[in-house]
């Protein structure tokens, strides 16, 4: 046999080959799926509530907060409303999700802008006025808060 002879394979190989391939690649596509929807819930859930709080909507953003007996309407709109701490906001970006280890839920952070539509990153005039707000989604309730720490 030569360097360059052709070899004779085993038919049955090639079929093991392939079908090890396609339940690597099956594994990998359920992996990747799995990484990019792990917290798909909790995003939609700030989602909500960031729309319900540009429209102006402070009731309907507070019951989606469901908040502990200790922050009230009052506090909520002084934080949330038009004339709060973080407002106006008129747009907004989810910039990280975050689960920190052995935590009950996931830490979103969330980028506002008092403009229509988001800055651009190269606007650094408007960029100034974005603040941006961790906030803390319980899995259990979908339940919204500021960090436990």
């Amino acid at each position: 046999m030569a360097l360059f002879d052709e070899l004779k394979e085993n038919p049955g190989a090639k079929t093991r080959r392939r079908v090890i391939l396609a339940v690597v690649a099956v594994i990998i596509v359920i992996a990747g799926l799995w990484w990019v929807l792990r917290y798909h819930t909790e995003r939609v859930t700030i989602l909500h509530f960031m729309n319900a709080v540009i429209a102006g909507n402070m009731q309907q953003g507070y019951q989606i907060w469901k908040p502990a007996a200790s922050y009230s309407f009052k506090d909520f709109v002084d934080d949330w409303g038009p004339n709060g701490y973080y407002g106006p906001i008129k747009s907004f970006r989810v910039s990280k999700t975050e689960h920190l280890r052995g935590g009950s839920g996931v830490e979103i952070r969330v980028r506002l802008s008092p403009y229509q539509s988001f800055p651009e990153d190269d606007d650094m005039a408007k960029q100034n006025k974005t603040k941006e707000v961790t906030l803390w989604v319980q899995f259990n309730d979908q339940s919204i808060s500021f960090p436990p720490y």
